[in-house]
């Protein structure tokens, strides 16, 4: 049975109706949006409540607003940081190399307090849990656990994600609007390690990642990559 989802007010859904043409292509970077009155006509509300959603997406650096000329799609600047955002399968399949991933977990869980005030939720509302190993050339490199806002992306447990890593995926279907990470050198927990075919002794290198969409916290992930077998590199 799928969650159902909160209502939501009018300023968000014209927030979300634009993020999602800016995320399908149809409006680019540079492209000017319609204009506020248009909007408001479009969708059947107040400029005031239109405004609202522009001044947020200009906020978050989606939009930009140049005085006397409109508003226009901002240039995205998410590929500048240094943990690009992109799929692990993508960066095995870059090396030449063949990747294949191994489901552990995919199910719904009730957020618990910890949890709740990471995604800025109620407790017990529902989130979505996948534990995922990712191997290269037959060697695991990544311990992959995610936890997904339903409301964000209500469709997560239907995915096949033998075909397509959850990266992918959520590229797909919600549109980046902000990233939070850090990187801490740790010991794995006994599971962990099992996964990974290490000792519990060996150091991994661990990424922890939160992601925003559609006005609300959408993943936080955990990867695990073992010490001796991966690293991390970027470039400006």
């Amino acid at each position: 049975m799928k969650p159902s989802k909160p209502e939501l007010p009018a300023f968000q859904i014209i927030k979300d109706t634009l993020l999602k043409e800016i995320q399908s292509g149809k409006w680019k970077e540079g492209d000017a949006i319609p204009a506020e009155t248009a909007l408001a006509t479009q969708f059947g509300v107040s400029r005031m409540t239109v405004n609202r959603a522009v001044r947020e997406l200009t906020s978050e650096q989606i939009l930009t607003r140049i005085q006397g000329s409109g508003t226009y799609v901002a240039q995205q600047k998410y590929q500048a940081t240094l943990v690009e955002i992109k799929s692990i399968a993508e960066e095995i399949r870059s090396r030449g190399h063949n990747h294949r991933s191994e489901l552990h977990k995919l199910e719904a869980e009730a957020a618990s307090e910890q949890l709740a005030a990471e995604f800025q939720v109620k407790p017990g509302h529902p989130l979505f849990h996948s534990v995922i190993v990712h191997f290269e050339n037959e060697i695991a490199i990544q311990v992959e656990d995610r936890w997904v806002n339903s409301s964000v992306t209500p469709d997560y447990l239907q995915q096949d994600f033998s075909s397509m890593t959850p990266n992918e995926y959520l590229v797909a279907v919600a549109p980046l609007q902000g990233v939070d990470y850090s990187i801490e050198a740790m010991q794995p927990p006994k599971q962990i390690a099992e996964m990974l075919h290490i000792s519990s002794k060996e150091a991994c290198l661990v990424l922890h990642r939160k992601t925003r969409s559609l006005g609300m916290i959408a993943t936080s992930v955990t990867m695990w990559h073992p010490g001796k077998r991966y690293q991390f590199a970027g470039s400006f």
